[in-house]
């Protein structure tokens, strides 16, 4: 299946990119072993790459795969000061020890750094660093606007707080590249101390225009209001949408516990059957209209498909083979990858090529190229047959 260029028609839904990017991270949650993470995070990479668009939300990748490496260092300065639970027989360094109080009995400040107890911090932060990376991708590939409008209009209010937060990291990034780009062009350090000083007054600022200007522009556009809902409507919605929250719950941990397995599962459908009510009621609040609503094509299922592919594989691997998904720290031993889990992580790069390219890409421009015929572009640009017609320029009469 040949990825065309991304248009009105095509455009991948934004559930798609959340949905793999959420089996990508359940995938992580479920393994330490550091190849494998590396890995997934390779996998995200490339799919942004491939896929991501010159839009503002899309340059935050970056800044997530940054905090990710900010996580990882964290985690190895405290367990460096504060010690780490696992014992270890390999001493790095010993630092001087400050004395606590009895209360305090089981934290240290200081002592003896063992090497065991570094590479189960690294472990530890590498995981939480790659949950980071796949909620990046998700944020640099959908479109926020876009995935507001799938939202059931029982969720319009919730959704537009949830997408007005997720948009603020890009916009974020985005001021904060645009004012260090006008640093450089005037002379002036845009790194350091200093530079972050008075880089940061006019993002402040910036951000709170643009959430004055945002305030206006819904409370033009009619937001909060609801249309009128008999009271036995409403008291049905709250009914049907607490009990099946309340079902999820119970059915979740049926499946997790050992004692609750044969309930756990028609409970847990139950529940979320008795939610989609609840929330198919409550749309009836909303007033609002959708133009040109968002559709779910089969390139969305294939990318969907993917993530949760990875994430499944991954939960039967951890119980089919824990000892490869989570190398043990005492004693230390190499990591060693797995093949086939592996190559159930490779399963994520399908949005690479089934997704539609992103407009003005030189990806799609090679794509072009090769659907055409050897020296068409050339020919185009002798006869510019391909050029716009002059507005201007009057035809001959015949």
């Amino acid at each position: 299946m040949s990825a065309p260029r991304t248009t009105r028609s095509n455009a991948l839904h934004a559930g798609a990119w959340w949905l793999w990017a959420l089996g990508l991270a359940t995938a992580a949650s479920r393994t330490t072993n550091p190849l494998l993470l590396g890995l997934l995070a390779g996998v995200a990479g490339y799919v942004v790459a491939a896929r991501r668009t010159d839009a503002p939300w899309a340059r935050s990748y970056g800044a997530f795969v940054k905090l990710g490496l900010l996580v990882i260092v964290i985690r190895l300065v405290f367990a460096v000061v504060l010690g780490s639970p696992i014992p270890g027989t390999h001493t790095l360094v010993t630092l001087p020890e400050v004395p606590l109080p009895d209360w305090a009995k089981g934290v240290r400040i200081g002592g003896r750094v063992t090497a065991e107890g570094m590479v189960f911090a690294f472990y530890d932060g590498l995981k939480l660093a790659t949950l980071l990376i796949c909620v990046g991708a998700a944020n640099a590939l959908a479109n926020p606007a876009r995935l507001l409008k799938s939202l059931p209009g029982a969720l319009y209010e919730a959704g537009v707080a949830v997408v007005v937060a997720m948009t603020f990291a890009p916009n974020l990034v985005a001021d904060v590249q645009r004012l260090r780009a006008a640093r450089r062009l005037r002379g002036r350090p845009d790194r350091g101390f200093k530079a972050l000083v008075q880089v940061g007054l006019p993002v402040l600022e910036g951000a709170l225009e643009r959430s004055v200007a945002l305030a206006a522009a819904m409370d033009a556009r009619g937001y909060g209001r609801s249309a009128r809902v008999p009271p036995a409507v409403r008291h049905t919605t709250s009914v049907l949408t607490l009990g099946g929250l309340l079902g999820v719950c119970a059915g979740t941990y049926g499946l997790l516990s050992d004692a609750g397995a044969g309930y756990g599962l028609p409970l847990l459908l139950a529940g979320l059957a008795a939610a989609l009510g609840g929330l198919w009621l409550g749309g009836r609040r909303s007033v609002r209209t959708r133009y040109r609503p968002e559709r779910w094509g089969p390139r969305a299922c294939l990318v969907a498909g993917s993530g949760i592919a990875v994430a499944a594989l991954m939960i039967w691997a951890n119980a089919a083979a824990p000892t490869a998904l989570h190398p043990p720290a005492v004693p230390l031993t190499a990591p060693v990858l797995p093949l086939w889990p592996a190559a159930a992580l490779l399963l994520g790069l399908l949005p690479a090529f089934v997704a539609p390219l992103p407009p003005g890409t030189e990806r799609g421009a090679r794509v072009r190229g090769r659907t055409e015929r050897p020296g068409a572009a050339e020919a185009r640009s002798v006869t510019g047959a391909a050029r716009p017609a002059d507005p201007l320029k009057k035809e001959p009469s015949q």
